[in-house]
């Protein structure tokens, strides 16, 4: 059996109370967590790799790409069947997606995490951990791309977003369900993503690419701070459809005009933008100006896209096809 590669860098998952601090805070090591899997014995060519011990928030675009050349690596061995990145929840979407975009193989890199600590009931760490484990030996799990096992449910990073603060089934992809389950030890795929993309990118990033979200009544300020310190890309979580207020309109020409990419995506849950409307600051008028639609993307994902396509040194074109789904 090739091994499977446990890649940790911190979240709830090694967090336990510490009566001191007076709240959670990290605590476990790698080895400890998987100590407590139950059925470990099934599973004798696990390769444990601390990467860190940091909390979701803490994780930023440098870790994911030194997590991504790090993860490249493995796979590239011939004994490696495929990757686990433990990882903290609230910025997991964003890393997942990340690795989607450059690690460049055919065997599965699963993230999972946990949303209770280790020193509450219904701990899910370990049961996630196996259920990574398991998907990552499927037969059935090549070539998806990456995947977030959580809850013993599959999905693919292009379309899971985390959706609720606590519960145990956070992890969703709202407009299309799950890929598939863990039911009773077995991986069971239900379909594929229609619309999967494998991207390719190299892993190159910059920390001069934003993300906004539109209001009600909002004012081009944001914008023109972003310009003022001379951001390279700019995403805006616009309003329904892909629209935005018009009092944004001149900050944004001026983004556009000092050759910042900017990426129009919506702020609603589900739902693709289009520039169907043509009034002033509509999704046509938007396009015209030189924005870009983001398909389906949520703000975060966007972000990711857009900093590793700039880093790529893509093109207005090559922006504008890498976003349509």
């Amino acid at each position: 059996m090739k091994h499977v590669v446990l890649i940790f860098t911190g979240g709830t998952i090694g967090m336990k109370i510490d009566q001191n601090a007076h709240g959670v805070i990290p605590s476990l090591t790698p080895n400890e967590i998987i100590h407590a899997l139950t059925g470990i014995e099934e599973y004798p060519n696990l390769i444990v790799h601390e990467f860190s011990r940091k909390p979701s928030p803490s994780i930023t675009p440098k870790d994911m790409q030194s997590l991504a050349t790090l993860v490249q690596d493995y796979l590239n061995r011939d004994d490696v069947a495929g990757a686990i990145v433990i990882h903290g929840t609230d910025v997991l979407e964003e890393t997942a997606f990340y690795l989607h975009c450059v690690v460049q193989s055919r065997k599965p890199v699963v993230l999972t995490g946990s949303m209770k600590n280790a020193s509450e009931f219904g701990y899910d760490g370990v049961t996630n951990l196996v259920s990574s484990i398991k998907v990552c030996y499927a037969d059935d799990s090549m070539g998806k791309g990456t995947l977030v096992v959580m809850n013993d449910t599959i999905n693919s990073a292009i379309e899971v977003t985390k959706t609720h603060t606590m519960s145990l089934d956070t992890f969703k992809s709202i407009e299309f369900g799950p890929l598939g389950i863990i039911d009773q030890g077995e991986v069971i795929y239900y379909r594929d993503v229609t619309h999967f993309k494998t991207y390719n990118l190299d892993n190159n990033i910059n920390d001069d690419t934003y993300l906004l979200k539109a209001y009600a009544g909002m004012t081009g300020d944001y914008i023109q701070h972003l310009v003022n310190k001379q951001a390279r890309g700019i995403v805006i979580e616009s309003l329904g459809r892909g629209n935005l207020p018009p009092q944004t309109m001149d900050a944004l020409d001026e983004a556009l005009h000092a050759e910042v990419f900017v990426v129009i995506v919506s702020r609603c849950y589900s739902g693709r933008v289009l520039d169907t409307y043509a009034y002033e600051g509509g999704g046509r008028d938007l396009t015209n100006r030189g924005c870009i639609l983001g398909g389906s993307f949520n703000g975060q994902k966007a972000r990711i896209l857009l900093m590793l396509a700039i880093s790529n040194n893509y093109t207005y074109d090559d922006i504008v096809n890498l976003f349509e789904l």
